[in-house]
C-alpha cells in the first residue's frame, strides 16, 4: 500500500520555539546558542536518560515550526494536523494561543484541532480549561504528561506515580468531562491500567492513549535495567498485550498509532540523516500493531507522526508507510487505512 493513495490527517505533531517559548528544554537551547558547544560533544555531557529519551537532539535545539513540518512530510499527503501540548513552563493556555497564531495553511497543512497542556490534579483546572477554550475555537481536548517509570534510569514527566489514580486528579476530571473534551493520556505501558480505570469511572469521556502507551525497552535496553534482554523484552510485550486488551473493552477509548518510533522504546538510533529502513521498522512495530488492530479495531485506531520527537529513527513518509504496510498485511484490505489515517482522526477530533 503507497500511502500516497490516501489522504491523511496528522493526527499528532509538535511545535515549538525554544528561544522565544517557555519549553522545558529552553534554557538547554539558549545555552547551547550562546555557548556553541559540538553537538557529539553536548550529546556525551547530558545525562543518560535524556540521551535516550531524545536519541538524537537536534529538533530540540532550534524552532520546529510549520515550515519546518511541511519539509519533513515532503511527499506525503498530509492536509491537516493536530498540534498536541509539549513541556510548555508558561500559564498553558498561551502556547494554545501561541500556536494557533502559526502561519498553518500557508503552503503548509492546515491546523485542525488542539490538544491543550493541563492536570486535573491541579488547582484551578476548570478555570484553565476555560482559558484554553477562550484562547482558540480549536481546542478539542486536554493531553496530561503523566508518564512516570519506576526505572530511574528512564526519564519521567510526572513527579511520581499513580497520578492517574490520585483522588485531585479524579475529582478534577469531571471539569474536563463537563466540557466535552477529550482526555489524551500519555504514560508509560505499566501505567495503562490507570487509564483503564479513569475510562470506566468517566465512560461518557473519549480518552486517547498517546503512543500506545509507550512500551519502554521493548525493542532494546533503557534505563538501568528495561527491556535489558530477549527474555525481559518478551514479558514487557505479554504485559502491554494484556493491559492494552484491557483498556480496548472500554468504549470510548481510542488508541494513537503514534510515537513507535520513539527512542526510548529501544530503537537502535541509525546515524544523523539516515533514516531506518522500512522493512526494519515493519519486522520492528508489527507485533504492537497487529494487537492494536485486534483488540481496538480499525475504527478506534489514529495515525499521527509524533513529529519531531520521532525523526531520529525515520520520517514522516517512513513511519507512515510502516505502519499502513502492518496493517495492510494483517487487515487483509487497504480499505481501513483512510479510517486510521483520517476519518477516526475527524469524529475523535470533531473537525468539520
Amino acid at each position: 500500500m503507497d500511502i500516497g493513495d490516501i489522504r491523511i490527517i496528522d493526527a499528532h505533531i509538535h511545535q515549538w520555539d525554544p528561544f522565544t517559548n517557555p519549553r522545558e528544554f529552553s534554557g538547554t537551547a539558549k545555552l547551547m546558542r550562546a555557548l556553541p558547544l559540538p553537538l557529539g560533544l553536548a550529546v556525551r555531557l547530558a545525562p543518560r536518560r535524556d540521551r535516550e529519551f531524545v536519541g538524537e537532539p537536534s529538533a530540540y535545539m532550534g524552532p520546529y515550526l510549520p515550515a519546518d513540518y511541511r519539509a519533513d512530510a515532503a511527499g506525503v499527503p498530509v492536509e491537516s494536523v493536530v498540534h498536541i501540548e509539549v513541556e510548555w513552563t508558561g500559564p498553558k493556555a498561551e502556547e494554545t494561543r501561541w500556536v494557533t497564531a502559526l502561519p498553518f495553511g500557508v503552503d503548509t497543512p492546515a491546523l485542525a484541532a488542539v490538544s491543550g497542556g493541563g492536570s486535573p490534579a491541579d488547582p484551578g483546572f476548570p478555570e484553565l480549561l476555560d482559558a484554553h477554550l477562550s484562547a482558540s475555537p480549536l481546542v478539542r481536548g486536554i493531553r496530561s504528561m503523566v508518564a512516570h517509570h519506576p526505572d530511574t534510569g528512564i526519564r519521567s514527566f510526572a513527579s511520581g506515580p499513580n497520578t492517574l489514580r490520585s483522588r485531585e486528579f479524579l475529582d478534577g476530571f469531571a471539569a474536563l468531562a463537563e466540557r466535552d473534551l477529550a482526555f489524551e493520556a500519555w504514560v508509560y505501558s505499566h501505567q495503562i491500567p490507570e487509564v483503564t480505570a479513569l475510562a470506566q469511572r468517566y465512560p461518557e469521556t473519549t480518552i486517547i492513549l498517546n503512543h500506545l502507551g509507550t512500551p519502554a525497552g521493548i525493542f532494546g535496553p533503557v534505563g538501568k535495567h528495561t527491556g535489558r534482554d530477549a527474555e525481559a523484552r518478551a514479558g514487557l510485550l505479554e504485559r502491554w498485550r494484556t493491559d492494552i486488551a484491557d483498556l480496548a473493552a472500554c468504549p470510548q477509548v481510542v488508541a494513537k498509532v503514534s510515537g513507535l518510533m520513539m527512542p526510548i522504546l529501544g530503537h537502535p538510533v541509525p546515524r544523523h540523516g539516515s533514516p531506518t529502513p522500512v522493512p526494519e521498522l515493519v519486522d520492528r512495530i508489527g507485533p504492537l500493531l497487529r494487537h492494536a488492530a485486534d483488540t481496538f479495531g480499525a475504527d478506534r485506531l489514529v495515525w499521527g507522526s509524533n513529529f519531531p520527537v520521532d525523526r531520529p529513527i525515520t520520517s514522516i513518509a517512513g513511519s507512515a508507510q510502516a505502519v499502513a504496510t502492518v496493517l495492510t498485511q494483517h487487515l487483509g484490505d487497504s480499505a481501513p487505512l483512510d479510517k486510521i489515517f483520517r476519518a477516526n482522526a475527524q469524529r475523535v477530533y470533531r473537525l468539520d
